[in-house]
C-alpha cells in the first residue's frame, strides 16, 4: 500500500507554482504563486512593465 504524502506547512514544499507545479523559487508577493521561470513568461500579460 502506498503511503499518503505529508502536507507541508513550511519550507519549499509548502508552495507550488500555479502554472507548472515547481516547488523552488516561488514568487509569493502579491499572491502571485508563480515560479521565477513562469513569472518571466507571463509578467507582461499580468501587467509588469519590466519585462514588456
Amino acid at each position: 500500500m502506498k503511503a499518503k504524502k505529508k502536507e507541508r506547512k513550511t519550507g519549499k514544499g509548502a508552495y507550488a507554482c500555479r502554472r507548472c507545479g515547481r516547488h523552488g523559487a516561488i514568487i509569493r508577493k502579491y499572491g502571485l504563486m508563480y515560479c521565477r521561470q513562469c513569472m518571466r513568461e507571463v509578467a507582461a500579460k499580468i501587467g509588469f512593465r519590466k519585462y514588456s
